[in-house]
């Protein structure tokens, strides 16, 4: 009974996102009809275009470049803020000191620490990575530490009473019950991420998905920039459902263990 009730609520999901997709694009054809493809090209004529993008020559180079900036920049955001959230949200002192730092520092607009990113790391693949991290790890830590803020007392106590180490109680009690809170937060790192990762390649970068979309707007070529901006929104959307779908079960499985 759970199990089908399960499935129909999946169902319902995929449902509701295939009409989504299917007004925003409704919306898209509206507006390529009323402003011109000057303006905002349809979907087709993006969808043409970005197919010509991905066989040109240098294409693969740059979708190399932005990958292996990008995979860097998440594992330190994801396993980095792991270990960071873990440490703070265990020892409270240091969680409520750190925690208003850490808001504001993601409330700062990330572009203005460009230039001091760009002076420790210079330019370079390194920049890029920094920059990439620097997005997407408050967000784990923040997460994660919260997590493991709400952890019920009688289970710690109880890793005290087996005397267990701090490395294994982070690693089956802390762990275990913090998973649907950390991918949470993992889910919004690899956006911010990416969203990084793509900026630092447009300020400082030769190579790379940010750069060749940085040259469409130098250029003002609306087609190019549509196209890119496409191939963008179909990776991190794909992405983005995955994590949350992960999210949901990881969610659900914690509450009915509890109950």
């Amino acid at each position: 009974m759970q199990g089908a009730s399960l499935e129909n609520a999946s169902s319902k999901k995929l449902i509701d996102r295939i009409g989504l997709l299917a007004l925003m694009l409704g919306a898209w054809f509206v507006g390529s009809a009323l402003w011109g493809d000057a303006v905002l090209p349809s979907p087709l004529a993006s969808l043409v275009k970005l197919l010509s993008i991905i066989q040109s020559d240098d294409f693969a180079k740059h979708a190399w470049e932005t990958l292996r900036a990008f995979v860097a920049a998440l594992m330190i955001s994801w396993f980095g803020g792991l270990l960071i959230g873990i440490a703070l949200g265990a020892h409270r002192l240091s969680g409520e000191v750190c925690e208003p730092i850490l808001v504001a520092l993601y409330s700062i607009p990330k572009i203005a620490l460009y230039p001091i990113v760009l002076l420790l790391f210079g330019l370079g693949i390194s920049a890029k990575i920094a920059f990439g991290a620097l997005h997407g790890i408050v967000p784990v830590i923040l997460f994660t530490m919260n997590a493991v803020r709400h952890l019920p007392h009688i289970w710690l106590r109880a890793a005290k009473s087996m005397r267990l180490t701090p490395a294994q109680t982070a690693r089956y009690i802390m762990g275990p019950a913090c998973v649907p809170e950390i991918v949470s937060g993992f889910r919004i790192g690899f956006s911010l991420t990416l969203l990084g990762t793509l900026i630092g390649e447009m300020f400082a970068s030769q190579r790379g998905i940010g750069h060749l979309l940085l040259k469409a707007m130098e250029l003002n070529d609306i087609l190019s920039i549509m196209a890119l901006a496409l191939l963008l929104l179909v990776v991190a959307s794909m992405s983005s459902i995955g994590l949350l779908s992960m999210e949901q079960r990881l969610h659900h499985r914690h509450d009915a263990g509890r109950h």
